[in-house]
């Protein structure tokens, strides 16, 4: 019978194991992009030092210096120096963009036979850009918001039938590097966010789950793209109009509206892994 420190161990190798697969993506991301391991470390203090302070609060106890600092095994003097530079997140709200593109793409009277997207014409009643920029928010102005899609590349304008089409089947704004890393830190947040609260508790907390599939050729791979590109398409085009519909009952029934949800969808295809070797030639530096 393991004693509770071996099984202790045990769970925390385990974690470890988990933690590289996590980091060595977000690793392979800052070397890109040149940002130096202090500036990471010094954001992983701060995420330990609020999670253990939640933790405290959860638990019923009033958080200090003195316990963080037991849990996370940071000194209470960093534990203090975190504390005093830490900042409130700001709320994270939908762009009126975003959600000018969600609705033209998911919304069933904005598309033709095939059941594909139509053209719409820039100015006039619906069906029209403008009728349906209004229906989204009336705080920006409509010609606004076409030139943020056009920046994004996710609609083009014809100047000469002034006719506005879609450009894209997802709200990826290439060319945006703020824009598209904040979509990977709400994104990717919110799903280890789900499968963390999961582990910790009996595994009913979120939905997550993924099919894992191997010995595939080139040519069934490029099928599989495919079909989660159409599954995903289906699911965005059920989804979008029952969720607003359940926010619009929500408004009319005076509900209390403090909840909120992100549905996700990933594929992610690479060979399959061989025998590990290490590079030929390889040399290791000493300090």
């Amino acid at each position: 019978m393991l004693s509770p420190n071996t099984a202790l161990h045990a769970e925390q190798d385990a974690l470890l194991v988990a933690i590289g697969a996590v980091l060595a993506p977000l690793a392979q991301l800052c070397v890109a992009r040149g940002l130096p391991i202090q500036a990471v470390e010094s954001q992983l203090r701060r995420s330990f030092v609020l999670a253990a302070w939640r933790a405290h609060e959860a638990s019923g106890t009033t958080p200090n210096t003195s316990r963080v600092s037991a849990s996370t095994g940071l000194t209470r003097r960093e534990v203090g120096r975190q504390l005093d530079n830490e900042l409130a997140p700001a709320p994270l709200h939908h762009s009126p963009s975003s959600q000018v593109f969600t609705r033209w793409l998911t919304d069933p009277t904005l598309r033709d036979a095939q059941q594909h997207p139509i053209a719409l014409p820039r100015q006039g009643d619906a069906p029209s850009f403008e009728a349906l920029a209004q229906s989204v928010t009336r705080d920006v102005h409509p010609r606004t918001l076409l030139d943020e899609l056009c920046r994004l590349n996710l609609v083009s304008l014809d100047g000469r039938s002034d006719t506005v089409r879609l450009q894209a089947d997802a709200f990826v704004p290439r060319g945006d590097w703020a824009r598209m890393v904040g979509f990977l830190g709400q994104n990717v947040g919110d799903h280890l966010r789900a499968a963390t609260a999961n582990v910790l508790g009996d595994g009913q907390q979120h939905f997550e789950q993924a099919i894992h599939a191997d010995e595939l050729s080139d040519q069934s791979m490029a099928a599989v793209r495919q079909m989660v590109s159409r599954e995903w398409k289906q699911l965005l085009e059920t989804l979008v109009p029952e969720i607003e519909a359940l926010i619009e009952q929500d408004r009319v029934e005076r509900r209390r509206m403090d909840q909120q949800v992100r549905i996700g969808f990933f594929s992610w295809t690479e060979p399959m892994p061989s025998p590990v070797t290490h590079p030929q030639g390889a040399s290791h530096e000493q300090a």
